[in-house]
């Protein structure tokens, strides 16, 4: 969903509203250089499992209610959906207790981020900005792209259809006029990933 080149996957890293990903995990065996924030991370492992099993079926439940909205290409069903969603989230809970040990997880949440200026090479935001827009307003997503291009050269978020109506969120036009007005390179780029319907593009900004 984020076009990442193996060149890329050797930068340093942020992952933001990562919640119980694998991708901190999986990368963090080969390369090493991930930090992934969320809430979430403020609980311990037990937690989050419990957490994952009292949520789990209403999520599936909803993406079962709203089947038309997906592309059933790559993945076939809801069933083999919850089995990778099941299988991603197993891989993320054996190595989350080591990984907030050293520092891989961290409890902190946009708009305001525990980190220096330009700490890393590139950060990534998914399914959270402007998936959400009815819940975050203009103002958040306005201070949390700041944020995220004030802590990473750049910034790759994705998708940027709302959750319910997979339009493109009424907040990304107001971004990007403001990011530039701030002097950021931003520009919409094609992506080969689509699950949620129409969400074929992922925002990327830049410091110039």
């Amino acid at each position: 969903m984020f076009s990442l080149s193996e060149n890329d996957l050797k930068k340093k890293i942020l992952g933001c509203g990562d919640g119980p990903a694998c991708f901190n995990a999986e990368m963090s065996k080969s390369y090493g250089n991930v930090i992934s924030v969320d809430p979430l991370y403020q609980f311990n492992t037990e937690q989050i499992y419990s957490r994952i099993n009292e949520v789990y079926p209403q999520v599936m439940d909803q993406v079962s209610t709203n089947k038309g909205d997906y592309v059933w290409k790559n993945i076939a069903s809801v069933e083999e959906l919850g089995k990778v969603r099941m299988d991603a989230m197993k891989t993320f809970l054996s190595d989350y207790g080591e990984g907030r040990k050293s520092g891989r997880y961290i409890n902190a949440s946009l708009p305001t981020l525990p980190f220096e200026d330009v700490e890393f090479d590139l950060a990534l935001c998914s399914h959270y900005l402007f998936l959400y827009s009815e819940h975050v307003d203009q103002e958040q997503h306005i201070l949390s792209m700041k944020e995220l291009c004030r802590v990473a050269n750049e910034v790759r978020v994705y998708p940027l259809l709302t959750i319910g109506n997979n339009q493109q969120s009424h907040h990304l036009e107001p971004v990007i006029k403001k990011l530039e007005s701030d002097g950021i390179n931003v520009s919409l780029v094609s992506v080969e990933y689509e699950f949620q319907k129409g969400a074929t593009e992922m925002l990327v900004a830049k410091n110039v």
